[in-house]
């Protein structure tokens, strides 16, 4: 068995910082996630973009980081954004009652890097 990975690779653009994330998100790889996020709450220019297009799972250790994360980035006064989010994440976004607690866009806006 191979230990679950977290890619995470930050972009900036003019009015967003964006982490493409691409793996899994559980209690392994849940603090790398988190740190990434920590990094760029209030220096972020108000929007902070995950882009869940490369994530193939995400357990409750990972749901629970994304609710931190995003409550993190609420208190500095910046916007945690969900785009790309798959049949999988929004099923457990669903199935918790979270799906009303993210900001989530389609993702196909090209202003993503």
């Amino acid at each position: 068995m191979t230990a679950a990975q977290l890619s995470v690779e930050e972009k900036r653009t003019a009015g967003e910082s964006v982490l493409v994330l691409s793996g899994e998100i559980d209690m392994a790889t849940a603090g790398h996630l988190r740190s990434a996020v920590d990094d760029l709450v209030g220096r972020s220019h108000g929007r902070i973009v995950l882009d869940f297009a490369g994530v193939t799972f995400c357990d409750s250790q990972g749901l629970s980081t994304l609710i931190a994360a995003n409550r993190a980035a609420e208190a500095a006064g910046d916007r945690l954004v969900l785009v790309n989010v798959g049949d999988f994440v929004q099923r457990l976004f669903d199935i918790t009652g979270l799906r009303t607690v993210f900001a989530i866009e389609d993702g196909s806006d090209d202003s993503l890097p």
